[in-house]
């Protein structure tokens, strides 16, 4: 089983649209092991955002994400990377496929409601960035056997 990171952003929290998107995500069968709401600082985001820091709409984004608390979740499943990443469509919401996340709820490349880690490297750093190993979970989800079959588990 993979894990990965979604951050629900601050356009998502004072839209009222962290809980819809959760739903999305379990619904497809996605378990959550960790989640946590907190206000991001200049440090995380610097870390965080280090690939697009010398780029001149950094400020911006950085002024976006702590214009609210965002709520950070750890999702784990089979192939959990790719398939958030797919549910979640691509990083411009006006590009987005209709009845993915941000094709649904976004029209903006800085406002499109979540962050998605990338791949697994990113995942694990990600993951490590924002939570402590007492915060994320390992429990049996009683409907794994109705998600995946015997050899998938």
């Amino acid at each position: 089983m993979e894990r990965t990171l979604v951050i629900f952003k601050p356009d998502a929290l004072n839209r009222a649209l962290v809980g819809e998107i959760l739903h999305v995500f379990e619904r497809k069968g996605l378990k959550v092991v960790g989640m946590k709401m907190m206000f991001l600082n200049d440090n995380l985001l610097d870390e965080h955002y280090s690939h697009l820091k010398n780029k001149p709409f950094f400020p911006r984004i950085k002024k976006f994400m702590k214009s609210a608390p965002s709520i950070l979740c750890v999702l784990e499943g089979n192939n959990a990377v790719t398939v958030v990443r797919a549910i979640c469509g691509v990083t411009r919401g006006y590009e987005a496929a209709p009845g993915t996340i941000r094709g649904d709820y976004s029209l903006s490349g800085q406002c499109n409601v979540v962050h998605a880690s990338d791949s697994l490297v990113s995942a694990d750093i990600e993951i490590a960035r924002f939570f402590k190993d007492h915060e994320l979970f390992d429990y049996e989800k009683i409907d794994f056997n109705f998600i995946y079959a015997e050899d998938e588990k």
